[in-house]
């Protein structure tokens, strides 16, 4: 076993099925088959495991772990068996542990609401902007959008009494053909606590959309225009990736995957039990995210699974390889970017970031921008 292994996340699929069809979506239109084969909600003698997994792992652990309850979409398990998980999760690991439920926000429901108020579970939402460009990937089975949907789960969620605790804010995957401060004006309208934004999955073999070749930066320019109009809000909407970043220039550290220098500790289990590698794994090879000697949560040791020499491995991968990234001189920033960014079919991971150009503009915009800023106030 090896020395001391903490968890920094352990996201949870409640359900393998989703009642919408995002067709950028890694799980079910990047290549992966695996969730064909995943029991479509996970059970409650699954749930005591995952609960009993979790009390050792908080004994042994000196950090505090987050819950994340993930799908398809969590809320599709119903507000009985989310009950029954929740309350479970509280009375093992009490309140000092994290729990939040990332959801498309379309079964937001004020008997939902309850139950995560009762059990001190968030709720983040994942919206990619106004009714354009929300309604351009996020569809229903049925092809339409689902931007009215989404914004009357959101209003419910205004509307709970508890909201300033339940609303975690909102997460949305860039559109590099969007514009940066119409998205940003109406994320601030929706009155979100704050905003994270992701880059569409991709890598050096399948192009994110919207990115037309290697060294070109849509995203990053999208991402500098972002930025110029979050630092002249006088009373800015937090938004994570870029404060993150900004925190590492100014000499901080932070703990997310896929930026700094980080020792990222997170695992995923799947709706029958089985533990997995970052579900965004997926979109790099069908079967990407399991492990070559996969244990079941209801047949063994997540505490020993995480000292092992097939774990120790995988949390290595976060780690950039490439010798370019391990000369530049903003690797400190973004850490070599997320691991299925770096996928290419012959050299497999030990590649930049598919986003290498796209990080470099928007770091060095921001490096000047920062410049500008102490040069005003000096």
């Amino acid at each position: 076993m090896f020395h001391n292994p903490q968890l920094d996340t352990v996201l949870i699929k409640l359900a393998s099925r989703c009642n919408i069809n995002c067709s950028y979506c890694y799980v079910y239109n990047m290549g992966d088959s695996n969730w064909t084969t995943m029991e479509k909600q996970m059970t409650e003698p699954t749930m005591l495991a995952i609960a009993k997994s979790l009390t050792e792992l908080a004994d042994f652990q000196d950090q505090r772990f987050s819950i994340v309850l993930h799908g398809g979409e969590p809320l599709l398990i119903g507000a009985k068996k989310l009950d029954f998980f929740l309350s479970l999760l509280r009375n093992s690991l009490g309140v000092d542990y994290p729990i939040s439920i990332q959801t498309n926000g379309i079964l937001i429901s004020s008997q939902i609401l309850d139950i995560c108020s009762k059990n001190k579970t968030s709720i983040a939402v994942s919206i990619d902007g106004y009714r354009e460009i929300n309604d351009k990937f996020r569809i229903g089975h049925n092809n339409k959008g689902t931007f009215d949907q989404v914004i009357n789960g959101i209003n419910i969620l205004k509307s709970h009494p508890d909201h300033e605790f339940l609303n975690a804010g909102l997460l949305a995957v860039i559109d590099p053909s969007s514009d940066p401060e119409k998205i940003y004006s109406f994320f601030k309208e929706l009155e979100a606590p704050s905003v994270d934004f992701l880059y569409k999955d991709g890598n050096h073999s399948i192009l994110p959309l919207g990115k037309s070749a290697i060294d070109s930066t849509e995203y990053g320019e999208w991402m500098t225009k972002l930025l110029k109009v979050y630092l002249n809000d006088k009373n800015p909407l937090p938004i994570r990736i870029l404060d993150d970043m900004l925190k590492v220039l100014l000499g901080g550290t932070v703990s997310k995957e896929g930026m700094g220098i980080t020792d990222y500790g997170i695992v995923i289990i799947d709706t029958n039990g089985i533990i997995m590698k970052n579900d965004t794994l997926k979109s790099s090879f069908d079967g990407a995210d399991k492990f070559k000697k996969p244990i079941n949560i209801k047949d063994g040791k997540l505490l020993d699974f995480i000292g092992s020499k097939e774990f120790n491995e995988y949390r290595e991968m976060q780690r950039p390889s490439s010798e370019k990234c391990l000369r530049c001189p903003i690797l400190n920033i973004c850490g070599g970017g997320m691991i299925l960014h770096r996928w290419k079919d012959g050299s497999e991971f030990n590649n930049t970031s598919v986003y290498c150009a796209d990080q470099l503009h928007l770091v060095e915009n921001m490096k000047q921008l920062i410049s500008k800023f102490y040069l005003i106030n000096a």
